[in-house]
């Protein structure tokens, strides 16, 4: 028996997918819940496993092409002896019959029989008896014939990366210590001062990276999905407002926890997550039968990354989390982030999210409000700023801007005004609460 293996929907708002890499080649044995293909999705690279076993036939959308969720991207062949026939099946499709069947495979509920993919994310852990590794920690095992059930990994929660494999393989050698290396002094010998080496200077900035001006560059997948949610975001009526928050208390109290890990960004996702707790609407969501108030609180923070696009990791639960697991989570989902090692839930699940341009020296802006969201604050740079005091006199206080925009189907001004006064009241005058 022949199965199609399917472009899979890695997420609700995927409508293409790119191939990353093939685990395995034309030929190979593919084992039930092996991965054999990486896939980029909207914005991470997802191990897709086999639902099947049985051999790969062939592949149809090679590395680095894109196809449509739903489209054939390979044949899997249940027998060696079905191998030549998939081939030919691959050879006599047509384009009109692979969106026929791209758009039956995405118009209908999808099952084990129906799909020969699973798409499962690179979840830090073993899952089910299966090793977890990165997909380069993969490629790299196969070619230097290391056994991944060998290893324990080092990258984030016991994840197998491809330094793993290269120190199992030899690869890695560790140079002799100095100590090992250098002999005594005969007795007789006078010891001279050692001369102090001239510093060497700074290393330059490594010049950016060349664009090829007067070209037109594609969008790459992240960017693409950025396109589409903003185009989706023009069509929700939205309204902003704004409110100037003094930050002397939350600076100081920021000086007092850093060398503990905290982060700004952490400080003011769980200032947020806190004041959200008693203005539920503003953390709630429009849907065509109404208000969905959220049952927890997961505030999304806007990261742009290094090759375009950007993402929206998210703090869930923030608001039952202390400051300190919440900036270690922030650190890790970050640093995840930025490798595209995201799940999904990580990157879509925020009920709230927070956009701060303060820390690249912006004093105010305005947010697009994120699809399937009610609200979304921009945070500005905080700066001192002279004020006049309640005695009469003058004073220099730092303060920041922040800029709300909701969604006016749902949240109305003075919900958003309430929201605002509150949180900067949390700030400016028990901001300590906050390490509670």
């Amino acid at each position: 028996m022949i199965h199609e293996v399917f472009m899979p929907a890695l997420s609700s708002t995927m409508t293409e997918g790119k191939i990353v890499s093939w685990e395995k080649s034309p030929g190979d044995k593919v084992e039930k819940g092996e991965t054999v293909v990486v896939v980029e999705s909207d914005k991470a690279d997802m191990d897709v496993e086999s639902f099947y076993e049985g051999y790969l036939a062939t592949i149809t959308v090679s590395a680095g092409d894109s196809a449509p969720v739903g489209a054939p991207i390979a044949l899997i062949a249940e027998t060696e002896a079905e191998i030549e026939a998939a081939k030919q099946q691959a050879a006599q499709s047509t384009p009109a019959t692979d969106t026929a069947t791209a758009q039956q495979a995405t118009a209908s509920t999808p099952e084990p029989v129906q799909t020969a993919l699973a798409a499962v994310a690179d979840t830090p852990s073993r899952r089910n008896g299966r090793i977890i590794a990165s997909p380069r920690a993969r490629k790299l095992a196969k070619e230097l014939k290391v056994d991944l059930n060998t290893l324990r990994g080092s990258g984030p929660h016991g994840r197998i990366v491809a330094e793993d494999v290269e120190a199992a393989a030899g690869k890695v050698i560790t140079p002799p210590t100095p100590a090992a290396t250098t002999q005594a002094a005969p007795p007789t010998a006078a010891v001279m001062p050692t001369p102090t080496p001239a510093p060497l200077p700074a290393p330059l900035p490594a010049p950016p990276a060349a664009v090829p001006l007067g070209e037109v560059v594609p969008f790459n997948t992240l960017q693409n999905a950025v396109v589409r949610n903003m185009m989706v975001s023009l069509q929700v009526p939205t309204f902003r407002v704004g409110y100037t928050i003094t930050t002397d208390e939350l600076d100081k109290l920021y000086k007092k926890i850093k060398p503990k890990g905290v982060t700004m960004t952490g400080l003011l996702a769980k200032a947020v997550a806190v004041t959200l707790q008693k203005h539920p609407l503003v953390n709630a969501s429009y849907t065509e039968r109404g208000i969905q108030y959220h049952s927890s609180i997961n505030v999304a923070v806007a990261v742009a990354m290094a090759d375009g696009g950007l993402i929206t990791p998210v703090l869930r639960h923030a608001e039952q989390l202390d400051i300190y697991s919440l900036s270690r989570t922030w650190k890790d989902l970050v640093d995840r982030a930025r490798t595209k090692q995201l799940q999904p839930e990580e990157y879509n699940s925020g009920t709230f999210t927070l956009s701060n341009l303060g820390m690249f020296g912006v004093d105010r802006f305005d947010a697009i409000l994120p699809p399937g969201q009610g609200s979304i604050l921009a945070i500005g740079a905080s700066r001192p700023t002279v004020v006049a005091t309640p005695d009469g006199m003058m004073g220099v206080k730092r303060q920041m801007q922040v800029n709300i925009t909701c969604d006016h189907r749902i949240i109305y001004g003075t919900d958003a005004a309430a929201f605002l006064q509150d949180l900067a009241k949390l700030i400016e005058t028990d901001p300590q609460s906050l390490t509670l």
